[in-house]
This record gives C-alpha cells, sequence and structure tokens, in this order.
C-alpha cells in the first residue's frame, strides 16, 4: 500500500453560528469553503488542474448546504473545472472522514492528489435542518433500535462512568483556559486565514467563540439542558428519552444530567481542507510533505450510549498501526461534550496532558462538517511546534460511531 502524504492544512476562524450575529453568518458556505480551498492553493503554490478530486464532510446538506457542496465550492473558489468533488455525511466526524477518504485515493494507487476537508454554517443551516432526525424517521427502525438525543447520552455516559458535575465543569473551564494560552501564543495562526465578506473585506480573523473569562465556579450556576428532554414522551410507546435510556442501561439507576452549554461543544461556523498528495507527485512536483496518515480506522458502538466509539475507534487504528497508546505523542479527543474526552482518557489509560493541548470544541467550537478536518490541522501543527512525532484524531459521531485517524510528522 502506497504512502498518502499531508502537504499542507489550513482552516477558517470559527464564527458563532448565529444569524446575523455570527461574523461569518452572512458568507455563503460555498464561499466560506471556495476561500479556504483558494487559501490552500496559494501556501503550497499548488497546481489546481493536478487535483484529481475534493472530498468535503458536511452534515446539514440541505438549503445553502444542499446540491453537492464539494463541487459548487470548487467552482465558487474559480479552480478548473476538470476537479470534481463528493460530498459526504458521517455525522460530527464527516471532516475527518472526508480526508481519510482522500488519502484512501492515494494510498490505493489511483489518484495522486485529492483535497479532504469539510464545511459547516450553521448560522444558515442549523443542526437537524434535514428534518432527519438522527433515524431518518423511520418508525419500523424505532422498534428494534431507538436512538435518544445526544444530550441523554451524554449524561448516561457521565453517570455510568461517575463522572460528577464539578469534573465535566472543570474540564470545560480548562478547555477555555488552554484555547486562551494558544490563541495569545499564535498557536492557531499559522493554519488560520482571515475570511473575508462579499465586499473584500476582512470578515473574521480570529476564532470568534472562546470565552477566556469563564471558570468552574461559573460553570457551575448554569442549570443542565437535557432535563426536560430527558422526561418528555418521545419513545414509540410512550416512554421518555431518560426511561429508554435507562431500560437499556439499567444499573445506571437514575440519569444524573449534568452537561449544559457551557460544558458542551459550541455551534459555530467554519470549514478547513488538507492537501494530500502520493510519494510519485512528491518527487514530480516539487512539493513537500509535513506528514504522513499512518492509519485510520471507524468503529461502531451500541446506539443509545452513541457516544462512547472513541475508543474501539481509536483502538483499532493503533492496531492498523502496529502502536501502543504511549507511542502517541497528542491526542485530539472532540469535545462534543465533556463526558467524551473524560471517557475515552480513562477507558484508553491516556496520559491527560497529552490531550487536547490547545483547548477543544467547548472552548473554541464545533464546525459539524468541518471539525475533524481541523483538529487535524490543529495536531499537525502542534506536533510541529513541540517537535514531537505523532497523533491520534478522534471524535465521536450520532449512531453509534466513532472514526480515528493516526499521522506522523516526516
Amino acid at each position: 500500500m502506497a504512502d498518502a502524504f499531508i502537504i499542507d492544512a489550513v482552516r477558517t476562524p470559527r464564527g458563532r453560528g448565529k444569524a446575523e450575529v455570527g461574523a461569518l453568518s452572512g458568507i455563503h458556505p460555498q464561499e466560506l469553503m471556495g476561500q479556504t480551498l483558494n487559501e490552500l492553493a496559494k501556501r503550497t503554490d499548488l497546481k489546481k488542474e493536478d487535483v484529481e478530486d475534493f472530498v468535503a464532510g458536511t452534515v446539514s446538506q440541505v438549503k445553502d448546504q444542499g446540491a453537492c457542496i464539494a463541487r459548487n465550492s470548487v467552482l465558487a473558489a474559480q479552480w478548473p473545472q476538470t476537479v470534481t468533488g463528493v460530498s459526504l455525511n458521517r455525522f460530527c466526524g464527516s471532516g475527518l472522514q472526508a480526508v481519510n477518504f482522500a488519502a484512501m485515493g492515494v494510498m490505493s494507487g489511483m489518484q495522486d492528489l485529492v483535497v479532504g476537508g469539510g464545511v459547516e454554517s450553521m448560522s444558515r443551516v442549523s443542526l437537524g435542518a434535514d428534518g432527519g432526525g438522527m433515524d431518518g424517521n423511520n418508525e419500523k427502525l424505532r422498534e428494534h433500535t431507538f436512538q435518544v438525543l445526544q444530550g441523554i447520552s451524554a449524561d448516561l455516559i457521565a453517570t455510568l462512568d461517575g463522572t460528577s458535575r464539578e469534573e465535566v465543569d472543570a474540564f470545560a473551564a480548562e478547555s477555555q483556559r488552554k484555547a486562551d494560552v494558544a490563541i495569545q501564543d499564535g498557536r492557531f495562526a499559522k493554519s488560520m486565514f482571515p475570511v473575508l465578506d462579499n465586499d473584500g473585506k476582512v470578515a473574521l480573523e480570529k476564532d470568534e467563540h472562546p470565552r477566556p473569562s469563564t471558570t468552574a465556579e461559573k460553570l457551575a450556576g448554569l442549570k443542565p439542558s437535557f432535563v426536560g428532554m430527558g422526561s418528555a414522551p418521545l419513545g414509540p410507546n410512550g416512554e421518555t428519552m431518560d426511561e429508554i435510556a435507562l431500560a437499556k442501561y439499567p444499573e445506571a439507576g437514575k440519569i444524573n444530567h449534568v452537561h449544559h452549554a457551557g460544558n458542551s461543544s459550541g455551534v459555530v461556523d467554519g470549514a478547513a481542507a488538507i492537501l494530500l498528495a502520493s510519494e510519485a507527485y512528491i518527487k514530480s512536483s516539487g512539493l513537500k510533505a509535513r506528514a504522513k496518515i499512518r492509519a485510520m480506522a471507524t468503529k461502531g458502538a451500541e446506539p443509545i450510549i452513541m457516544l462512547t466509539a472513541p475508543t474501539p475507534a481509536s483502538e483499532e487504528a493503533l492496531k492498523k498501526a502496529g502502536m501502543k497508546v504511549s507511542d502517541i505523542d497528542l491526542w485530539e479527543i472532540n469535545e462534543a461534550f465533556a463526558c467524551v474526552p473524560i471517557n475515552t482518557i480513562k477507558r484508553m489509560g491516556i496520559d491527560p496532558s497529552k490531550v487536547n493541548v490547545n483547548g477543544g470544541a467547548i472552548a473554541l467550537g464545533h464546525p459539524l462538517g468541518a471539525t475533524g478536518a481541523m483538529l487535524l490541522n490543529t495536531a499537525l501543527d502542534e506536533l510541529e511546534r513541540q517537535d514531537k512525532s505523532t497523533a491520534l484524531i478522534t471524535l465521536c459521531i450520532g449512531g453509534g460511531m466513532g472514526v480515528a485517524t493516526i499521522i506522523e510528522r516526516v
């Protein structure tokens, strides 16, 4: 199998995902992605006509994000019309899966130069806008596999793990602190570029979501977000979400609702792109690789608990790479909810000091289709800053899935 090399990685700042409030809300997601593609091309002196495909993750593929946003983003960027695009939805893992599929094309020997990435404009196309829910509104599926809302799953995980409200709030406050240190130290500057509005003026040049004044004490004053959802009769026979979850996990006794807006991922807009190439193309073009894809994997888990699959996905990626947990220098575990990285750290025995060292989605936000590519981007920059070698990037995914990718500097 051939190697897939990472040439470069870029991302937009994350803008607040609120219409007419977020700095990126006035920019069409195709244009947001198009600017990202052009920034990638500019930084690498890319021969755009050599790009064989653009694989883009986008979760809510309706309205402004409908049609094939990958192809339309290529056209918005005014790249050669010979460059194709394909869009995919693996929920929160879409951006990383897009990079993995792009890498697979190179590793198979069928392609030499591919872009993977993702985009989500949550200010323009809100979560759930496609109307499909988690299960595509399939009543027959619900008869044997009912999926609760992710917030209920997060609280169920915290309950089963014995993770307290104080622990998730402390984790969230630390995410904010680490992100603030990273911002003040300019750690995101290498890959981030200023996004322009439709008049060519700078719309946003830094992440808009972080709240550096956040403390665990302030978070303690917020009410849990999923108590009402947990007690609503939404099951096929009038059961509440909590009752459905507890029927599967009776050992929990009663769900302890600990998550809220302050210890869950932020709603934001953003885009990211990664350029991948074969060794043959690198030699013929003169491009320089920064890293390579060492291994990748996906794994499923039980759909009610839903958010625990980063562990089996990471274990599978490590197995494929012939590596151990201790071989990984840095971890990026998406902070969909605070309990997710906490659960993964505990189950895998990861050194917490290696995890999300520059903060995560609690502080920076989670632009669904773009996040996975952004996390890989962040991991690569931080490996170079610390002069380390390997990183593992993983995300929990709706429906009980996980995705993981291991990268290694070259």
